[in-house]
């Protein structure tokens, strides 16, 4: 198993701390997110580790770590930059936001799952916005999985009205084979639809990594959702520092 940490965007609502530093090197709780993330990985024995740098790219120089360069983050998105890290794609890997702290147990139970590719989902997630004011509901990544836990919807578009079962936290599983299904699947989206709206994007250049799930979940790909109930934290604001701090501490307690 590897793990793919997509590092390139600028994280531009943590005004002057991001200035200078990509997100993933901002301090939370005594550690870089990239150390906390690191550390949830190799304590369950993912040690093949790479990063697709973008913005600040020369600031993040972490030892034993393959590096991938995303030369247009600044127009394009996190599938797009997901993909710079193609070559490490050829067995087994996570993919993870750069800009989210997890415990160890999340990725733990992501382990466990036996479909080709699956997405973490926090089925609690309406708890963690309480007081979150500076990052509404609104814009969680909001999942609705069938019967059987697999996607049925996902995206920022899906209202309270709709009863969405949980909030993707942006980590997502591929087994060898979920791996080539997934390289497959999007450069046929790719040469259909570039230049073109994509899913809930403007462009395909635009779209999200949820955007490419829904295509999938239309396309009758499975993607499954392996269910948490809390243990993670979003940093996109200075409000979500204090929280994830918070939990930091409770997590070592």
């Amino acid at each position: 198993m590897k793990a793919i940490i997509i590092a390139a965007g600028l994280g531009s609502r943590l005004a002057s701390l991001t200035e200078d530093l990509p997100k993933c090197l901002i301090d939370v709780g005594g550690k870089r997110i990239v150390d906390h993330q690191l550390a949830a990985f190799r304590t369950n024995g993912i040690t093949d580790i790479s990063m697709v740098r973008g913005y600040k790219a020369e600031r993040i120089t972490i030892p034993d770590i393959q590096y991938y360069f995303n030369d247009n983050y600044k127009v394009n998105n996190i599938l797009a930059s997901l993909m710079y890290a193609e070559p490490a794609m050829n067995d087994a890997f996570i993919a993870s936001y750069s800009d989210i702290i997890f415990e160890p147990s999340v990725v733990q139970k992501l382990l466990t799952t036996t479909a080709d590719i699956s997405i973490v989902v926090d089925t609690a997630w309406q708890g963690a916005y309480n007081g979150r004011t500076e990052h509404p509901l609104i814009e969680a990544e909001k999942v609705i999985f069938d019967e059987h836990g697999n996607v049925r919807e996902i995206g920022k578009h899906i209202t309270l009205s709709d009863a969405p079962h949980g909030e993707f936290i942006g980590m997502l599983l591929c087994t060898q084979t979920g791996a080539a299904i997934f390289k497959k699947r999007y450069h046929q989206a790719k040469t259909a639809h570039t230049g073109k709206p994509f899913v809930q994007a403007k462009t395909f250049d635009k779209a999200y990594l949820t955007d490419f799930i829904q295509y999938l979940t239309h396309e009758g790909i499975k993607t499954h959702c392996v269910p948490i109930e809390g243990g993670w934290c979003e940093i996109d604001t200075p409000q979500d520092i204090q929280r994830a701090t918070t939990m930091i501490g409770r997590s070592d307690a």
